[in-house]
């Protein structure tokens, strides 16, 4: 494979979790154009600031991906028509970013969530290494290798997997547990004939895409009705995560976490209270943790001035349930590769005595 630095080792005093200050796309007032709140990513992180979970210096620093690592799944030819401003607007759903030069896009648009999406493949070793990995930005889960679209132009998802796959001994089956309110039809492109990948998806079945054609790629789907709200949610995510895990054990869970779900998102049309969403993260991150399997979280959609609390809210809880836990994931416990290597110490000192 080719050299990347996204896959050199992050300071083991670090948490794994993963961010950068150019996540956020700031310029002219021009992001207030989307209902996206263009800076939640920073917000999340000052959040854990303030609760002292986390410091600057001890999360990790995302990199940007390149152009080398950006192909391993995408085609040269896409790559290539995010070099037109209109097309990127198209992609971004923000229409005045089609008259700006593109050296201009590229900056202020594209290079932060191509520096989100190194984020995702940085946060898919460490979730390996560690237990567990947050990437407080990505989960562009409608961009696959050669189309993207719903503020999705790079497939940070797929290129996580891919890398995972390629690189890292060991890991040879995935699952997709895809929970933002939109149906994830990138992956589900991107892994169509794969069989290594399970996805799961739970999605509003009334709103965008509507990809009939991905959805034959969703092996656990699970269609919402307009207004579904906190009990039924929760109980149709238990249910099927726990029956996704117990189908296919795989080597690394992607957790697609969007909280686009919130009631009163302009866009999800679910109705799941602040509380709701937290409860969700929670069930995702036990059902991998009591299995002992790898765990990579992405923030994925999510357009209201309150998300960036909420998300912070979940992590602080995982934390507190110990699901979460830096000193734990330094260790490596929970981590079915190095606790295999304590066993097997163990055996050889039995064997000894």
């Amino acid at each position: 494979p080719h050299r990347t630095e996204l896959y050199e080792d992050a300071p083991s005093a670090c948490w794994p979790i993963i961010y950068s200050p150019d996540y956020n796309i700031t310029f002219m007032g021009l992001e207030k154009l989307h209902p996206f709140d263009a800076g939640k990513w920073g917000k999340v992180i000052n959040f854990l600031k303030e609760e002292k979970l986390i410091a600057d210096d001890l999360i990790v620093q995302a990199r940007e991906a390149t152009d080398e690592d950006l192909l391993v799944v995408h085609t040269r030819r896409y790559l290539n028509k995010l070099k037109w401003s209109f097309v990127v607007a198209t992609i971004t759903e923000i229409p005045p970013v089609a008259f700006l030069p593109n050296f201009v896009v590229q900056r202020k648009v594209l290079k932060p969530l191509r520096t989100q999406t190194g984020g995702t493949i940085m946060a898919g070793k460490l979730a390996v290494d560690r237990g567990w990995a947050i990437n407080v930005g990505g989960g562009f889960h409608h961009c696959s290798g050669d189309k993207g679209g719903g503020f999705c132009a790079y497939a940070d998802i797929t290129l996580a997997i891919k890398f995972l796959f390629e690189r890292v001994q060991g890991v040879s089956k995935a699952t997709i547990i895809d929970l933002d309110a939109h149906q994830g039809n990138g992956h589900e492109r991107d892994f169509m004939d794969d069989h290594r990948v399970y996805i799961m998806d739970v999605y509003n079945r009334y709103i965008y895409p509507g990809d009939g054609f991905a959805k034959r790629a969703i092996k656990r789907k699970v269609e919402l009705e307009w207004g579904t709200e906190d009990t039924e949610y929760l109980q149709k995510v238990h249910t099927h995560v726990e029956g996704a895990l117990n189908e296919v054990k795989p080597d690394v869970i992607v957790y697609n976490a969007g909280t686009d779900i919130l009631d009163g998102d302009p866009l999800g049309g679910l109705a799941i209270s602040p509380q709701g969403i937290v409860k969700r993260d929670e069930v995702v991150f036990k059902a991998a943790r009591s299995r002992r399997i790898p765990i990579l979280m992405v923030t994925s959609g999510g357009y209201q001035k309150r998300t960036a609390r909420i998300i912070a809210d979940s992590i602080l809880n995982l934390h507190n349930l110990g699901l979460i836990d830096k000193e734990l994931a330094i260790s490596g416990a929970g981590n079915p590769k190095v606790e295999q290597m304590i066993r097997d110490s163990a055996t050889d000192l039995t064997d000894l005595s």
